[in-house]
């Protein structure tokens, strides 16, 4: 049932700024990673982000009362899996890759996010996109192009590490279409929950039998992990499960053709990077092209259908 008055208002102008919002988050992960890498190993780095998102989602289902009712069921097997998938191999495999391979090729990478979503997503969840849309992905691709294509070319980039932000894609694609197709009844609060402890589970023991963990404790990694951890992964994945649960997965997905630039926007003032006449060319591009695939709804394939979880 639609909401109407006040509240009303405030949900809708909470909908429509929260993918704005989340592409500032999501970029600003990338310099707060920049900085806490050099003090912490990429793994170490991630289990203790991820820890720390999963004893705070924890505390509030404590202090809240929060009941777990919701996740019976079989439901927090599949929010388990989906959190497993997006937030420990969708982050463990590329902040690995960004100690072999310069931010500039992770991101180009990162860029088949959403074609691989929308791909994807016409089988699993059965979604069928606008021609219009289409041309905004393709646009999307050009515009990352431009952002970080001259970076990359300029770059050694060595192939392990490009592999490894690919099964980061592959990762946070993959959890990104189960979301989608068995955990989008789930309320946010508990269903965020099993996925924090889930990743957070993966991420410790591919931390203790992958790498010897380094870790030392100056105040650009505490804050590092703080903001990644508080605001990124916290902030930034609640919108994202609140855009998905009330959206088309494609159309979420193609936020992601924003980061790159906005990224490069960010490092301007806070890392005195330049930016370039190319960056605010592809800036612009990859602008047009999200707005194209989230200015239409995604076609149902056929008529939808209630899962039945056992």
């Amino acid at each position: 049932m639609a909401q109407h008055g006040p509240a009303g208002s405030l949900a809708r102008v909470f909908a429509r700024g929260a993918p704005f919002a989340f592409v500032l988050l999501w970029s600003s992960s990338f310099i707060a990673a920049k900085v806490g890498l050099r003090h912490l190993s990429p793994l170490a780095f991630v289990a203790i982000r991820l820890s720390g998102c999963a004893v705070v989602l924890v505390a509030l289902m404590l202090i809240g009362r929060v009941s777990w009712a919701p996740l019976r069921g079989g439901r927090w097997v599949h929010c388990a899996i989906a959190g497993a998938l997006m937030n420990a191999v969708g982050l463990m495999a590329p902040h690995v890759g960004l100690t072999l391979v310069a931010p500039a090729p992770i991101a180009l990478v990162q860029s088949l996010t959403p074609l691989l979503t929308a791909a994807l997503g016409m089988v699993v969840l059965r979604e069928r996109l606008l021609g219009a849309q289409w041309l905004g992905m393709g646009l999307g691709v050009i515009g990352v192009a431009l952002v970080v294509g001259l970076a990359a070319a300029q770059s050694v980039a060595r192939l392990d590490g490009l592999g490894l932000a690919f099964v980061g894609v592959l990762g946070l694609v993959a959890g990104t279409l189960w979301f989608g197709r068995f955990c989008r009844g789930v309320p946010l609060l508990p269903g965020a929950t099993v996925q924090f402890l889930a990743a957070a589970a993966v991420a410790v023991v591919g931390a203790g039998l992958l790498e010897t963990p380094r870790l030392d404790w100056t105040a650009g990694a505490v804050a590092a992990v703080a903001w990644n951890t508080l605001a990124v992964s916290l902030g930034g994945m609640a919108l994202y499960f609140f855009m998905l649960r009330e959206g088309a997965a494609a159309r979420v997905t193609a936020n992601f053709y924003l980061v790159p630039g906005t990224t490069a926007i960010l490092t301007w003032p806070l890392l005195g990077d330049q930016l370039s006449p190319l960056a605010i060319t592809g800036f612009v591009v990859a602008a047009l092209g999200c707005w194209l695939v989230s200015r239409g709804r995604a076609v149902p394939a056929a008529a939808p259908r209630r899962v039945a979880v056992r």
